[in-house]
């Protein structure tokens, strides 16, 4: 047996152990890039970790932890408090809003499952109160993270032009962040249409207290745009739990055999100056980025530095926000397939792919395969091993790079909802107990389902026109 199919052996068998069992990807990447060096291919620890990417490690951590600042001093929370005020009450905008808010987040440098853990809980609480799908609002929030991931600087956006760049291929970031955004913003509306949106158009909210801490009572809605004005129903749900409130009101706690307190709502969160410099930090890094081709981790590194030592507060607990988890395995990923570089492999697979006639057919079917893989296993890690098998195959001429690519990562990136994968099991987990199995089966059945649809879209959308 060659070398070549022993490291694809292992790469299935890394991506399998990692499904099934709770040992980290990243680890059992870079504990199969040693055993395989050692054993196999007879490679240095010097050899090992020249595929280590140590400039892809530094924008991971830079970004991440800037955005453990921004979550830490209140500068997220404040967002998301600015952008649903922004909405008047307006029930059917309030899922356009968790989309847009969790894909600035990603967009700026969150992972995914850091922006949809932040969003789940206000959302969900929202959907309760306000009588929205919790499939529909799950759905928006898990494609914002994606819709904002692939930005010059997003976790995704990264991980692909980082990619791309050291393979020599050809690349355009613009166009895949404004493909992605646009195409989720397409399954959004879709969502929208198929999930019960249009029941809420017209609805107002009327009650003092929003949903993000769980709907603490009812929330009443009127219907708006008729004559009359007639009030609707009262609607009463219990949230989940979420970390922002935008109450105004006072609270009223009573204990058995004690006098009724009113202990005063929390204030609403003002733009302070921590959270003002944090936003012009997180603007600068934007316009470094798109404007002056400056370095995005080095950058996000310096933007923390100033920010720690003009408020030592906000970076407090800001390092064990740090994406570590995802830091290591990317890394992981990304050695183990540049051991694979090393050996051949990738060309290996490449001239397999290469000797489809058909070369369509073969890039519908790496898409298929990316799509597939990522809603059981980690997007950020499928992103950093499938671009690579994709290259020999790229090189040939017969697809166009930028268009097989920005197919490639689209159809990974979408099949993030399923329940099998760190965001859709978030979003589970943080719907009500009574509708937990429906949100499950709902998610699971459109997590298949796009991983089928999403490839053939996107590969006839990108790959077939052959213009890019």
């Amino acid at each position: 047996m060659s070398d070549q199919v022993i490291s694809i052996i292992a790469l299935v068998m890394i991506f399998a152990i990692a499904t099934f069992s709770s040992v980290h990807l990243g680890v059992l990447a870079l504990v199969a890039a040693f055993i395989l060096g050692s054993t196999v291919v007879d490679e240095s620890t010097d050899d090992l970790f020249s595929g280590f990417p140590g400039d892809l490690f530094v924008v991971l951590v830079g970004v991440t932890l800037l955005f453990g600042i921004a979550k830490s001093n209140g500068t997220v929370d404040w967002l998301v408090n600015a952008a649903v005020k922004a909405v008047r009450g307006r029930i059917a905008l309030i899922p356009w809003v968790m989309f847009l808010v969790t894909a600035v987040l990603t967009a700026v440098g969150a992972v995914a499952p850091a922006a949809v853990g932040i969003v789940a809980p206000i959302g969900l609480g929202f959907a309760a109160s306000y009588g929205i799908s919790p499939v529909l609002m799950g759905l928006f929030i898990a494609n914002g993270a994606s819709a904002g991931g692939f930005s010059p600087i997003g976790v995704f956006g990264s991980i692909t032009n980082n990619v791309v760049e050291r393979n020599d291929l050809p690349g355009n970031p613009a166009l895949l962040f404004t493909a992605s955004f646009l195409f989720n913003v397409g399954l959004c509306v879709i969502i929208f249409l198929v999930f019960g949106g249009r029941q809420l158009l017209g609805r107002i909210a009327t009650s003092g207290a929003s949903g993000a801490n769980g709907g603490s009572g009812g929330s009443g809605t009127k219907r708006g745009g008729g004559t009359g004005g007639r009030n609707g129903t009262a609607e009463a749900a219990g949230g989940t739990g979420g970390a922002t409130s935008l109450k105004t009101e006072t609270e009223t706690k009573t204990a058995p055999g004690t006098e009724t307190k009113t202990a005063p709502a929390p204030a609403p969160l003002r733009l302070d100056l921590p959270r003002a410099l944090t936003l012009l930090g997180l603007l600068s890094l934007v316009a470094g980025a798109l404007f002056f081709d400056l370095d995005v981790g080095l950058m996000a590194l310096t933007i923390t530095v100033v920010l720690s030592l003009v408020s030592p507060q906000s970076a407090k607990g800001a390092v064990d926000r740090c994406a570590w988890s995802t830091v290591l395995l990317v890394c992981g990923i990304v050695t183990y397939v540049s051991q694979m570089e090393r050996i051949g492999t990738i060309d290996y697979l490449g001239e397999r792919v290469a000797d489809i006639q058909a070369p369509l057919l073969g890039a519908l079917l790496i898409c298929l395969i990316g799509a597939v893989v990522s809603a059981f296993a980690s997007t950020t890690g499928m992103l950093g091993a499938l671009i690579p098998l994709a290259v020999p195959f790229l090189l040939t001429g017969q697809v166009g790079a930028v268009g097989l690519i920005t197919a490639l990562a689209i159809s990974a990136s979408v099949v993030d909802a399923s329940p099998f994968s760190t965001s859709g099991a978030l979003i589970t987990a943080n719907t009500p107990t009574d509708q937990r199995e429906l949100v499950f089966r709902r998610l699971m059945a459109w997590g298949l389902g796009i991983a089928v649809v999403g490839p053939l879209v996107t590969w006839c959308m990108f790959v077939v026109p052959g213009s890019l």
